[in-house]
């Protein structure tokens, strides 16, 4: 099937909706996913689309993705140049900013079938797919490592990078997890992962856990349970372990503080749901 699965469209629609219903000043400003994905005129009437009920949902992901974009051109205002993002989905940081973008190399890595749709969407929406946009195909699967196929398309082992891993680490086994921190852990000197990880339902705030309980119910019944959890020590501690450097976790009040406060709308990030790890080697 050439589509993106429904949870990448689920993060592009949620994004749309806030710009959409919001006030702004918006935290994040994303139309080009959506454009991307082209969904049916009724898209705001769905179930997982409930101004009200999405609320904490929606800010949680503009969140995320606000704080990974301004590290990204932080790093790339440094010097970085190479910037992978794994599950890139319906990622459209290439698109928005262009500007920082064209001075990088951009791998995004994901399924093949998701590629070739995401290639045929950008050109049939003009935006091309310019030579420091790399697709990278990987087979997850079939076994294939993503690693051997970023060297394959031209990634430098000897350069640091900034990786990004986004709504992915729930779906992955334990061990999978540690091996995507070692992998990451063993890249060059000055490499960087962000990556966001879901903490134990339990931890959630009461009146978002029911939320959180439907999400997870729907990801069993989709055939893509979620399967792993972590506190924010554990999941440092596995960063460690896998030979980062340092290793940090960024709460939902820490990007509270950074993009809500002066908020009046009291639009705010889940607590105690998916947080973030940024690790360094």
């Amino acid at each position: 099937m050439n589509e993106p699965d429904s949870t990448a469209a689920r993060v592009v629609l949620w994004r749309a909706l806030h710009v959409d219903i919001d006030a702004p000043p918006h935290v994040f400003d994303d139309r080009i996913g959506l454009a991307l994905l082209n969904p049916d005129a009724n898209w705001r009437e769905r179930g997982d689309m409930n101004p009200h009920f999405t609320r904490p949902f929606r800010a949680s992901i503009v969140a995320r993705a606000r704080f990974i974009e301004d590290l990204v051109i932080g790093h790339a205002q440094q010097g970085l140049t190479q910037y992978v993002i794994l599950g890139a989905g319906l990622d459209s940081f290439a698109q928005r900013r262009a500007d920082i973008a064209s001075r990088m190399t951009i791998f995004e890595v994901d399924q093949p079938h998701t590629q070739q749709w995401k290639r045929k969407r950008l050109i049939e929406c003009g935006y091309g797919a310019p030579d420091w946009l790399r697709f990278v195909p990987v087979d997850f699967e079939a076994g294939e490592n993503w690693r051997d196929k970023l060297i394959e398309n031209g990634f430098d082992a000897t350069k640091p990078a900034i990786v990004v891993s986004t709504g992915v680490s729930m779906y992955l086994t334990k061990e999978a997890n540690e091996a995507l921190l070692r992998e990451v852990a063993s890249l060059a000197s000055g490499s960087m992962l962000a990556m966001t990880f879901l903490l134990p339902i339990d931890m959630a705030d009461p009146e978002v856990r029911p939320g959180l309980e439907m999400a997870e119910k729907g990801a069993r019944a989709s055939g893509t349970p979620f399967v792993s959890f972590f506190t924010p020590s554990q999941i440092m501690s596995l960063a460690r372990d896998a030979g980062f450097i340092d290793a940090n976790h960024i709460s939902a009040d820490d990007l509270t503080q950074r993009y809500f406060t002066y908020r009046t709308d009291g639009l705010r990030p889940l607590k105690n749901a998916e947080e973030l790890l940024i690790a360094t080697t």
